[in-house]
């Protein structure tokens, strides 16, 4: 158990007992084992109890962690800059996945307001009603004249065209974790053990998995996760697109570095209150559950389903590609008080020390190979 953290309230706790007494019922119907794909999936998105689909803040300083939209509007300005030359290549339509608190999907539609390229529609894919009513909630409070441009699905649509955002999606997806050790693969799940959660490794069989572990190279007793939800996602999203291009922003790698000898333990990691740590079965549905985005393993789903590689970069190559910086010139140097924070935000979303080189952005189209302002310099394709 992680030390050191804040204490929940006894309605947390008792919210984390129930999701906990779900997952062991899970476990018992599934024969006393589950891969811990299945253990994530509930954790995160069990209905009404997932960490994802209850009722607590997540977002922000009052939440577990801060998202590039939630510490500034300049991040969904600059995207919105990228949106538009997406749109005016394709169909003036976005689809934003995971919208979190709808901070971003503010910014982007005040933004595209301003430049005169609104959207004919904005659509939000949000499998959780509780942020679903939050967004509905922001957009009627901030954007009243453009809240009939904005739709929210339950699922993805039959047929997509103009851009796809998802910022901060792909790591939340769940993920099957496996143990490379001398003689074989094995596939690590949950058990439950004198009431509590324990690891427990199982002979690999899911013949998806195997296809993949084929191309990778680890030494042993290593152990790193693979997302089958992430490059399913990617395709099924692929298929659905008739013309545009799909953004994902995220922490990640390309799979050298993903699978590297030195990360042998992966990059399982967990956040709760702004603190971060890496042990999942601490209160279930009260923390989030991450890992780094494989960005090869996204690369190579979407080509599979037929789409162009269109770019891959670092977030701070991607926004000030877009013009970032441009937004301090609208404010004078000398008015200390409204430059400051813009200049420290932008600093945040662009240094190596803070976010601008651990996230990354990767973009992918369908009948739209044109270069993006957003990578033409700082191109990181070679990593992937």
């Amino acid at each position: 158990m992680p030390i050191n953290l804040p204490a929940p309230s006894p309605d947390a706790l008792v919210h984390s007992a129930k999701l906990c007494e779900l997952i062991r019922q899970d476990i018992a119907n599934q024969g006393g084992w589950i891969p811990f794909s299945r253990f994530m999936e509930l954790a995160l998105y069990a209905p009404g109890l997932g960490y994802y689909t209850a009722g607590a803040h997540k977002f922000g300083e009052d939440g577990d962690f801060i998202t590039a939209p939630e510490l500034s509007s300049l991040f969904g300005r600059t995207l919105a800059r990228q949106l538009v030359e997406v749109m005016q290549a394709s169909t003036p339509h976005i689809l934003e996945l995971g919208a979190g608190s709808g901070k971003l999907a503010l910014d982007i539609l005040t933004e595209l307001e301003s430049l005169g390229a609104l959207p004919k529609r904005y659509s939000i894919l949000e499998v959780s009603a509780d942020l679903r009513q939050r967004q509905q909630a922001l957009i009627k409070g901030k954007l009243p004249h453009l809240a009939d441009r904005v739709t929210w699905l339950d699922a993805l649509p039959e047929q997509i065209s103009g851009a796809v955002i998802g910022n901060e999606v792909l790591d939340a997806l769940p993920v099957h974790l496996l143990h490379w050790t001398k003689d074989k693969v094995h596939e690590v799940g949950v058990a439950n053990k004198s009431h509590r959660f324990v690891w427990q490794d199982k002979p690999l069989e899911t013949p998806a998995l195997h296809d993949i572990i084929e191309k990778i190279r680890v030494p042993n007793d290593y152990i790193s996760e693979v997302s089958l939800t992430a490059r399913g996602l990617v395709a099924s999203l692929c298929e659905r697109m008739s013309k545009g291009a799909l953004l994902f922003v995220d922490y990640g790698f390309g799979a050298k570095e993903y699978y590297h000898p030195q990360r042998s333990r992966g990059t399982l990691m967990c956040h709760y209150r702004h603190h971060s740590h890496d042990d999942p079965f601490y209160l279930p549905g009260l923390q989030d559950i991450t890992c780094h985005v494989d960005f090869t393993a996204v690369a190579e789903a979407a080509i599979d389903s037929g789409a162009h590689f269109l770019g891959y970069t670092t977030q701070a190559n991607f926004l000030l590609n877009n013009g970032m910086a441009d937004f301090l010139g609208d404010v004078s140097p000398d008015d200390v008080k409204a430059y400051a924070p813009l200049s420290a935000q932008l600093q945040k979303l662009t240094s190596p020390a803070e976010m601008g080189e651990l996230f990354k952005v990767i973009a992918l189209g369908i009948k739209l190979d044109q270069p993006l302002a957003g990578f033409l310099h700082g191109d990181l394709s070679r990593l992937l």
